[in-house]
């Protein structure tokens, strides 16, 4: 990969894209209960509390989308990324037992699982060949510290040096250094040593104690995820981060969700995606989940980019709502779909029907479709490659009969 070195010369600088949002927007007839957020945006403010019930409340989806494209447009032009990795989820023991959560299982468990060193790595060497990235999240085992997981990525690292571990969410962090009887910073640090790349934004939910007091009970508090996401960045490690919608909050709270992400990404810069996924019923305990439609999901991820001006990329994370929706979002403010993922559990158990064997060039095929430009991305937005290879050659098989 080469092209391009970083997110910022991908997008140009701050001031080049602002100028370009700018005259963009002049070239739409935009309604009248929108023209302050469209002044605000071609003067680069950050949208309020109130803007965003504005736009979540306004009867012309179309419009909202088109104008979080415009944004996604002025940003990265007709570019769409994605990544080539697999999931592989190490352990499904967990000491919570979060209402929504279709993955976790107790220890006792028929069905429980926990991945020793040698079968971690005997599972990514089946896709090691085709991937430059694993995603690992699992669940709290009580047995497992810092010490664990650094002989793991040490492993890891040693077996496959060209793969980039994005692993351990907040809440996984916070048990680490629970187990291991050491601070956020100093398991951080430990980890980024033994080859940790990134973590993923996983467990935020809802920013907000009483929604969290409900839906995952025992998880990290709010401030616990922004000050691990903090001592995160602040150690030399950017972050994704999440919001997983349609369970009980309010419009209030997912959009004060967003604010409190923004606040951060404003104090470190280290914030390099935001992923919203809409709470998948199917198999999981939460009968009180009001549910996403589709519409809604695709206007919330319009939103999201609008809110989120100083988050570089705002992920339709197709795992979850789909390909179809995935590909309408590139048009609604999405920038990004992940990757060719290959292997996945948490969704799948909680009710996701996506194919999971998406290659790259189904990928590529998908934003094409969308009308955007394919680029395939490292999973720190570092490099960058234009992807435009031809369909692969299928072959024939024919039934022999002897």
């Amino acid at each position: 990969m080469s092209a391009w070195t970083s997110t910022r010369s991908m997008a140009g600088s701050n001031e080049d894209w602002q100028q370009r949002l700018a005259t963009s927007l002049k070239q739409h007839a935009w309604s009248a209960a929108l023209t302050n957020i469209v002044v605000k945006l071609a003067a680069g403010e950050q949208l309020t509390l109130q803007d965003g019930l504005t736009l979540y409340h306004h009867p012309n989806l179309n419009e909202v989308g088109l104008l979080a494209n415009e944004v996604r447009t002025a940003r990265f032009d007709n570019k769409a990324f994605f990544n080539s990795n697999v999931h592989v989820n190490q352990t499904n023991v967990c000491v919570l037992a979060c209402k929504f959560c279709a993955f976790r299982r107790s220890k006792k468990a028929k069905d429980a699982y926990s991945m020793d060193i040698d079968a971690y790595i005997e599972d990514l060497a089946k896709y090691a060949e085709h991937v430059d990235e694993v995603h690992s999240v699992g669940g709290l085992h009580p047995d497992w510290g810092v010490e664990h997981y650094e002989s793991l990525f040490q492993a890891t690292k040693k077996a496959f040096p060209h793969i980039t571990i994005k692993a351990l969410t907040a809440v996984e962090i916070k048990h680490l250094s629970q187990v291991s009887n050491t601070t956020y910073e100093d398991t951080l640090r430990r980890l980024k040593e033994a080859g940790l790349g990134s973590l993923p934004g996983g467990g935020a939910e809802i920013l907000d104690d009483e929604v969290r007091a409900i839906i995952c009970n025992g998880k990290e508090s709010s401030d616990e995820y922004l000050e691990i996401h903090r001592t995160a960045h602040n150690v030399g490690l950017s972050t994704n981060c999440t919001m997983l919608f349609g369970t009980i909050e309010t419009l209030e709270q997912r959009l004060n969700h967003m604010i409190s992400l923004r606040n951060l990404a404003n104090e470190t810069n280290g914030f390099q995606c935001f992923v919203p996924y809409p709470y998948l019923p199917d198999n999981s305990r939460l009968p009180e989940a009001q549910l996403a439609t589709g519409s809604e999901v695709l206007r919330t991820i319009a939103i999201s980019r609008l809110m989120l001006d100083s988050i570089p990329h705002i992920k339709a994370y197709r795992m979850n709502i789909g390909d179809e929706l995935a590909e309408l979002a590139l048009q609604f403010g999405a920038d990004d779909i992940d990757g060719t993922v290959q292997k996945e559990s948490i969704m799948h158990l909680a009710g996701s029907t996506t194919p999971l064997e998406h290659d790259r060039f189904q990928l590529s095929r998908l934003i094409k479709d969308a009308g955007c430009i394919p680029i395939q991305r490292n999973t720190t937005y570092e490099r960058f490659e234009l992807y435009d290879a031809p369909e692969p050659k299928r072959i024939r098989r024919l039934n022999v009969v002897q």
